[in-house]
This record gives C-alpha cells, structure tokens and sequence, in this order.
C-alpha cells in the first residue's frame, strides 16, 4: 500500500518534511526552512523527529494533492455530523452534490471524498511506519528516546487506523513490515495493541505540547474499548485515567469552568484538551492552518463564504428542556420548534419572544437571529445564510473565528483558515464515556456522577452568552436513574447536547446500534421541513452503517496484487 498510495521512501521523504514541518503549531515544533535530506540526515535525532512532525502534521489531512480539507480532516464535519441528524450539507442544493450524497445515505464508491480521505489516513498509517524503522537505525539515540518515538508513533499509527475502521469497517491493518494486505480480519485488536503499547511507553508529560502523552494514550485505547462494546475493561481504564490523569504538559484532567472556552483559541492545551490538531494560521507558511472547516462559515460579512454545515432544526430543537431543567429523553422535543426567523429577509422585523427554557449551550453551539455571536453582535439572520429554505435558518459557531481573531490568528489571505485546535478527545467526552461504561459495567449511581459533572459546567452562568434574549435553564439529576435503559437515554442525550456539531455524532449512533432507527425517524419529520430530504431512499441497516471503499483504492490494490473486498450492499 505505501508503495500505490503514497510512497515514503528516503527520496520521498524529501517533499514530505517540506510539508509536514509545519504541520504542527505553538510549542510542538517551530517551521523551519528544511530542503533536501540525505540518508545520512534522516538517520539522525533531527530527521527523526521530522519524520514525526509530519506523522502529526496528517491529522489534519493536509498534503494529499487534489485533496480539499473539509474531505479529509480529523474534525469529519462531513462524515460524523452532516450525515447525522446534527447539520445540514446548507449552502444551496447546486454546490458540492458529493456532499449532499452523504447526507442523504446515497453514498457511491466513485466519490471523490472517500478516495481522498482514504488516501489521507494511510499516508498518515505510512508516515508512522517510517518512525518505527528509521527509530531503529539512529544509533545517536537513547533506550528511552527510541522507546518514546515508537510509542509515539504507535498512538498516531493506532488513531489513523480508527479513523479508517469506523468510516469503512473492512479496512486492511498496515505496519512498516506489510507487503501483501487484504480487509478480511477484523482489525480492533491491532488498533487496540497501539494505543497499549503507547500507554504502557509513553511518559505522562511531554516536553512539546502537541505530543501525545501516556494519559491521551489510555483515553484513545478506552474509547477504543467502548467501540468494541469490552466495557468492564473500559470502565477500569477510565478509574484510573479521570482521577489521575493529565495533560502532556502536565495540568490534571478537568473540564473547562466555562463551556466555551473550548472553543476559544484563548484557551487551548488546557485541562480539558485530551488530545488535540495543533494548528496555526499566522506569520507561517501555507499548510498548518486549520483548512478543514473552510466551506463552514456564516455566508456573509467577513466570512464571505460558504454557508456549509448548518445546525439542522433537530439539533436545535434538542437543547429545549423541561421545567426542571432537564433534557426531554423521548422524541417530544422535536414536535415544536425552537421559535427562528426563517422566511424572513435581516431587514424585516423579529423578535425572539418565544422564550422557552432553553439549555445554555445551544447558543455556543448554533448561531440564531438575535443572540450574540461572539464580538460580532448579533446573528443578523438571512445576511449570512446562502438559501435559508434549502438549508435552514442557523450557523454553526463553536469553530467560527471572533472578530479580534482576525489577523493574528487568522490566515490573513483567508481568515477561514484559523489558528483554532481542534479537540480530538476532551475532558467531557472522557466523562461521557466513562458514565457509559458504568452504565453497561458499573454503577448507575457512578454514571450520574460522571454526567452531572459535565452538567454542572454547563451550569455556570459566567459561561452563558451575555446579554442573549434566551431563557437558559439547566439542571442536575437529583434523582437516580431509574434503570439501565433510562440511564443510556440520559448519557446518549448528554453527549449530543455536550459534543454537538464537533464530528462525534454519526459514529455514536452507530456504535450504540441504533443509526438507522433514529435518523428514519429524524427524516420523516425533515421531509416536512426540507423538500430535497424527500429524494432520500433512506437510511438503510446493514449499509449505510460504513461507507463505501472508494473503487480507485480498490483498483489500485489490485495493481498491487492485493485484495479488497467492497463493503456490503455497494
């Protein structure tokens, strides 16, 4: 596969630390002006670490020639959000129709975004290959530091394999020793033994902060375990990793006081930053900005473009919540919706009057008429949605730049390109997980600890948008649980709310089994709202779980001499 996909031999190593030394930002490593390698130089303590860098710098997908960020960054706007019921593709039903595919569960094998984001994955699976064999042949470095750049490269090589396992399922397993590869074996168990080799090697802090530390190791090899439904080995994981673990730069695990300070580039590489894409956008060169939310952004004013990924009236309608403060755990929320402004044009009048209790976070998470959106005032409505009627009257918002980012931390040829991380894993999931696995293993007493806490953030009314028009109220679960079965509502719940629009959703429902229950559900009602969801076969069980192996990789294997075998019903 390397040799087909990208090769990463001694002469192609040349352009890839050309791009990957920027790949990261901050502390992780400096840009320098790196030109030709020799062998003798990438068998060095520097080359190696170059090497590394560029491992890193794939989380991000950036470096695939052809290839547009919003195909094949670790956010997965695309693959874990618009194809749930969180977002629509927004825009206007003309632009990107490969997108629109994916959300509407009519996936081809010839769409160039899974060939792009595949090819992204296994450079990045090559890239960490190539730290393991030259680590070997650098006699320069110590026992410790081989141990530390193969555990390393482990996490990044075990995280890239995720990535593939749960886009496609059947995916083939590459180590630096791989000549001949299929997708006949389940390979859980070989991502599994990356993230414990990497918590059993890795030190708990790591001088650079864009590193992976032992503690966002067993964080990555418990949600490893969820996904495999070994819930009592998750659960132990997670007894030892919320009260002891901490960040690579050494501040102890916790949430954020304020919920969006996670989305403020003000504060990142903090306590509830897991593990996270170091990005940077300013006085640097081209390729370590954050890309991948490109299209993402409000249509008008300084974004000028693209009106992409916009908060579905399902997603909106979730944040409603009772008299008491709590979520609704069945589908009553969505039979009303939370008052917008569709319809109307910025200049005609509105008044959001329909104060509902509303959870706080809808309003750090969704861009509506009338609240605040950071410093640049209130949401002006249809000013900054391309076709209000195909895509709906909301802006995404957690990853949208404030209006004093602009410049220093923005691209100043594009300020979509910004400075901002991305959390691969925070704190609250963690939590989240966490409850779940005492759900299924533990204590339902435990579980409720574990999600009021993420709750009790949520609480915090120096953490609401000042001066917003909304009737926020939110509250804990005084009472216990009553059963399993209400339990797994409450945290399944809670993760939607908490990890809205940031790439989880999709690949929740479908590990919990019930993808094609909730978003039938979701389209019947959507089919009233949005006219285009009426072309929508459906999502299909048993299919539209994964999807489908682009056929160019299939071919290319093939060339190659290996096999791979196309996912079910495609």
């Amino acid at each position: 596969m390397k040799s087909k996909l990208r090769n990463l031999s001694i002469v192609s190593l040349t352009a890839l630390l050309i791009i990957s030394i920027n790949g990261c930002k901050k502390t992780f490593l400096e840009p320098q002006p790196y030109t030709r390698y020799s062998a003798e130089q990438l068998q060095s303590k520097k080359g190696i670490e170059g090497i590394l860098v560029g491992a890193y710098g794939m989380l991000d997908g950036q470096g695939i020639a052809g290839a547009s960020g919003w195909m094949v960054g670790a956010t997965n706007w695309v693959y874990g959000d618009v194809v749930s019921d969180d977002a629509y593709k927004g825009t206007d039903a003309g632009d990107q129709p490969q997108m629109t595919e994916i959300e509407l569960w009519s996936s081809q094998a010839a769409n160039t975004y899974f060939y792009y984001k595949w090819l992204s994955i296994y450079d990045g699976v090559a890239r960490t290959n190539d730290v393991i064999k030259f680590t070997g042949l650098i006699k320069e470095l110590t026992d410790a530091e081989k141990k530390d750049y193969i555990a390393q490269a482990r996490f990044l090589r075990g995280h890239f394999h995720f990535e593939a396992k749960r886009m496609w399922n059947k995916v083939p397993y590459i180590t630096d020793s791989s000549t001949k590869y299929n997708n006949n074996s389940d390979i859980w168990p070989m991502i599994e033994a990356d993230f414990k080799f990497a918590y059993d090697n890795l030190t708990p802090t790591q001088p650079l902060v864009g590193k992976a530390n032992k503690w966002a190791a067993g964080a990555y090899l418990a949600k490893v375990l969820m996904y495999e439904k070994k819930f009592a080995e998750a659960k132990a994981l997670y007894d030892v990793i919320i009260p002891q673990g901490v960040t690579s730069n050494g501040k102890p695990y916790d949430l954020q006081p304020e919920y969006w300070k996670n989305f403020d580039v003000s504060f990142e590489n903090t306590a509830e930053a897991v593990f996270s894409q170091q990005t940077q956008a300013s006085g640097i060169v081209t390729g370590s900005a954050e890309t991948s939310y490109e299209l993402a952004y409000p249509y008008g004013g300084d974004f000028g473009c693209c009106g992409f990924f916009q908060p579905s009236q399902n997603l909106v309608n979730a944040f409603k919540v009772t008299t008491g403060g709590l979520p609704f755990l069945d589908d009553s929320y969505n039979n009303v919706n939370v008052k917008n402004d569709e319809g109307n044009t910025s200049g005609d009048p509105y008044t959001n009057d329909n104060l509902i209790p509303l959870d706080p976070r809808l309003d750090w998470t969704v861009g509506r008429r009338g609240i605040p959106f950071y410093d640049w005032g209130p949401h002006p409505g249809r000013n900054w949605i391309r076709d209000q009627a195909y895509a709906g009257p909301f802006s995404p918002k957690k990853h949208v730049y404030k209006s004093s980012d602009v410049g220093g931390l923005t691209n100043s040829n594009n300020h979509r390109q910004t400075a901002k991380n991305y959390n691969i894993i925070r704190f609250a999931d963690v939590l989240l997980m966490a409850a779940e696995a005492e759900i299924e293993a533990g204590s339902l007493v435990k579980a409720q600890e574990y999600i009021n806490r993420v709750r009790m953030r949520a609480m915090n009314a120096s953490g609401f948008v000042q001066g917003a028009p909304a009737n926020y109220q939110i509250s804990l679960y005084t009472t216990l649980l009553a059963d399993q079965a209400t339990a797994r509502k409450a945290v399944r719940f809670e993760r939607r709310l908490e990890l809205a629009m940031e790439g989880h959703r999709f690949f929740d429902l479908v590990r919990w089994g019930v993808a094609d229950q909730v978003l039938n559900a979701y389209l019947i009602k959507e089919k009233e709202r949005r006219s285009y969801k009426k072309s929508s076969g459906g999502f299909i069980k048993g299919k539209n779980e994964y999807y489908p192996i682009p056929n160019r990789v299939i071919e290319i294997a093939k060339v190659a001499g290996n096999t791979l075998a196309q996912n079910p019903q495609y």
